[in-house]
């Protein structure tokens, strides 16, 4: 596994690369398709940021903790990639061996305009997929919404996950 590991207001010293790669190293261990890995680690006042990004055929499980201390922060964010493997990794490899999906997140700052202030613009590409598929991208993200193209009305929806834990389906009407 390839793993590029950036510091922000940090130094990226060797025994910090070696240990993430040694902890993401485990993870070849769930999933023998991961090729390749981003690993930015954060320094803000008391608070060590790790954020691991991993492309998988166009899926991308993701992980992002934060503690006191730089070693800690790795060894909870490889914990919670072990669960999402072990969560999804059945769907995982039904959807992998019957698709490729492909959805790459770029970030880029916005500049202020008038009206309220974009702090950050996402930008990526949509395949179609089915409500279910975009869930589960959804979940392996962390996040609370998905946008996707649905593949049986080829038009861009919005699933969400609702305060009681449920998920819910935005549908644009023209």
């Amino acid at each position: 596994m390839k793993v590029q590991v950036r510091g922000r207001n940090v130094e990226v010293t060797n025994a910090l690369k070696e240990y993430v790669e040694k902890r993401l190293g485990k993870l070849e261990r769930y999933l023998d398709l991961i090729e390749e890995a981003q690993v930015t680690l954060t320094v803000e006042k008391d608070s060590h940021r790790v954020e691991v990004t991993i492309p998988i055929n166009g899926i991308i499980l993701r992980g992002e903790e934060t503690t006191g201390d730089m070693y800690a922060s790795i060894d909870l964010v490889v914990e919670k990639l072990e669960k999402q493997i072990d969560r999804y990794k059945g769907k995982l490899y039904r959807r992998l061996g019957r698709q490729n999906m492909e959805v790459k997140a770029g970030e880029e700052e916005a500049r202020e305009e008038n009206g309220p202030p974009i702090v950050r613009t996402k930008k990526f590409a949509v395949k179609p997929m089915s409500v279910d598929e975009a869930v589960m991208q959804m979940n392996l993200l962390g996040h609370s919404f998905f946008v996707f193209t649905n593949a049986d009305t080829e038009k861009v929806n919005v699933v969400y996950r609702r305060k009681d834990g449920r998920y819910g389906l935005i549908e644009p009407e023209f």
